[in-house]
């Protein structure tokens, strides 16, 4: 193993780490929850016309490879007369892969509120608005901790496949510092412990997460 050239790369790689694939992941996990959040309500409701579309949503996303997805946004679009730059098109289609897993696991969190908390808030003069908001959503949200940290720990692997539409994250900048010297297991290597370090972090801290919030629930 060529080392000099594996500590040459150590800050390049950091770069692309710290200017690409953790902000993806931020952006995209943060806008994947309000579309979850949105499409669990939609899902949940009993008129047909708003559970249709989020289940008909869910279903094509869940069904089609985020590849696919991000080959449609990006290079599907402008056949449509839709073009638009490789950060938009990451952004739109993991954001949209996302929020359909993620729905999925915050409409299993909801449901698993025992009924007597909204029958509880409903007679203290809550409404259903007010009940969703105070009562059921934070009782939820600790349930699907575990399952979005889940989310959230695939994405980060998952923001590897926007190299393919030209965003300059890690594993691109791997690629672009291995192509002069052909030393891609070396590069791919030092990128992996990368994306490694970064889910065991998450990892930790979904771990610290889950016994703090615990702690506030009752046995």
């Amino acid at each position: 193993m060529d080392w000099d050239l594996v500590r040459s790369s150590l800050g390049p790689l950091f770069g692309g780490l710290v200017t690409g694939t953790l902000p993806l992941t931020a952006a995209t996990f943060a806008l994947g929850l309000v579309i979850a959040v949105v499409v669990a309500l939609m899902r949940l409701s009993g008129n047909w016309l708003v559970s249709a579309p989020a289940r008909a949503y869910v279903s094509v996303i869940r069904g089609t490879p985020l590849l696919l997805q991000l080959f449609i946004v990006f290079f599907g679009l402008p056949s449509l007369g839709i073009t638009l730059d490789p950060w938009p098109s990451a952004i739109i289609a993991l954001s949209l892969n996302v929020g359909a897993y993620a729905s999925e696991a915050v409409r299993g969190a909801i449901l698993a509120v025992p009924r007597g908390q909204w029958e509880a808030a409903m007679t203290v003069g809550m409404g259903r608005v007010t009940t969703l908001r105070r009562v059921v959503l934070p009782q939820a949200a600790r349930i699907a901790v575990p399952s979005l940290s889940n989310t959230l720990i695939s994405l980060v692997k998952d923001t590897s496949l926007v190299s393919v539409i030209l965003v300059t994250e890690l594993l691109r900048k791997a690629q672009e510092i291995a192509a002069p010297s052909f030393a891609f297991f070396t590069l791919y290597g030092v990128a992996a412990v990368y994306y490694w370090v970064v889910c065991l972090v998450l990892s930790f801290g979904q771990t610290r997460l889950e016994t703090k919030l615990s702690r506030h629930v009752a046995v």
